[in-house]
């Protein structure tokens, strides 16, 4: 029997934003607060952003309209630490987002949650995984 190994799946997610230096602002300081790196610039002029396994990319849409966030719709970041959600808030409402729904707390299943929007209203939550 032969074994063949493949890559991991990565997934990947895009969000299209109005102003791209202004999330730049605000995604930069979120994702730093998770234990991440700030963006980088790719040639087609999105940013990039690759942590805990996952990539976001942030871009403006490429039918010249503005952006709209999803109704509904949430975009969801692992953190390592109740610690990390915190500062993930801190740093995002520091920088233009909004925070919404409950304070960051832990929920039953033992996970610790916050919730906000971006400068373009997506909706974000960033999580510790369930322990429950």
């Amino acid at each position: 029997m032969e074994t063949v190994n493949h890559k991991p799946f990565k997934p990947k997610t895009i969000l299209w934003v109005c102003h791209l230096e202004r999330a730049r602002d605000f995604y930069d300081a979120t994702f730093v607060a998770l234990g991440g790196k700030p963006g980088e610039m790719d040639a087609r002029g999105r940013l990039i952003y690759v942590h805990e396994g996952g990539r976001l990319m942030i871009t403006t849409p490429i039918d010249g309209k503005p952006a709209t966030a999803a109704n509904g719709g949430t975009i969801g970041l692992v953190a390592t630490t109740a610690d990390h959600v915190h500062a993930w808030n801190t740093a995002g409402v520091a920088h233009g987002g909004m925070a919404i729904e409950s304070p960051p707390a832990e929920r039953p299943n033992g996970a610790f949650v916050a919730y906000l929007c971006d400068p373009d209203g997506n909706k974000l939550t960033a999580r510790t995984l369930p322990i429950k």
